[in-house]
């Protein structure tokens, strides 16, 4: 996405962030997804053209879609994670840990960055009974662009973590695209 440029509603390639929209608000705007709640069932399922491709968890959402798949995480991990948004791509049953990280000042969130490869491996042992990969991606603000965080970018990466500015491209999660 260009700086200047349209986003929200009118790009149809990725999920554009700024400051606290939700994962689900994201989706709900790009033509061809629905979002539906599911009364009994956890978190939120995600549909394009009608067909469920991804569910979506916040917070303790995701502890209840572990406990619907009989994984008890007390038996895993010492203490509980909460993501601000789980996503789980059916189709390559991958489970996307993602962080909006959006920073106007200098703060917490600038050590914040540096737990993702113990967060990963603490969700990879929470969803291994389920046989499902983790991956963990970080949304950042242009604040983060700073040559300040050349290192902890860096760092992100050589723990096989990820992050992108500003917008989370559906192709890259594996999400259908609407072709233009």
């Amino acid at each position: 996405m260009k700086k200047g440029g349209k986003g929200g509603g009118h790009t149809l390639t990725g999920l554009r962030f700024e400051k606290k929209v939700s994962l689900v608000e994201s989706i709900q705007k790009i033509p061809g997804y629905t979002v539906k709640k599911e009364k009994g069932r956890a978190g939120a399922d995600i549909y394009y053209d009608n067909e469920l491709v991804a569910r979506c968890f916040q917070k303790y959402e995701f502890y209840k879609f572990l406990e619907e798949n009989n994984v008890n995480w007390k038996d895993l991990i010492s203490t509980r994670l909460l993501p601000d948004s789980a996503l789980l791509v059916i189709v390559r049953d991958t489970l996307f840990i993602i962080e909006v990280k959006y920073q106007e000042v200098a703060g917490s969130v600038d050590e914040k960055l540096q737990t993702c490869d113990f967060k990963r491996k603490q969700y990879l042992k929470l969803v291994t009974p389920l046989d499902l990969r983790v991956e963990y991606v970080y949304v950042l603000s242009d604040w983060f662009r700073k040559p300040v965080y050349k290192d902890v970018l860096s760092y992100i990466q050589s723990v096989n973590c990820h992050y992108k500015f500003n917008e989370l491209p559906l192709s890259w999660l594996g999400l259908p695209v609407k072709k233009i």
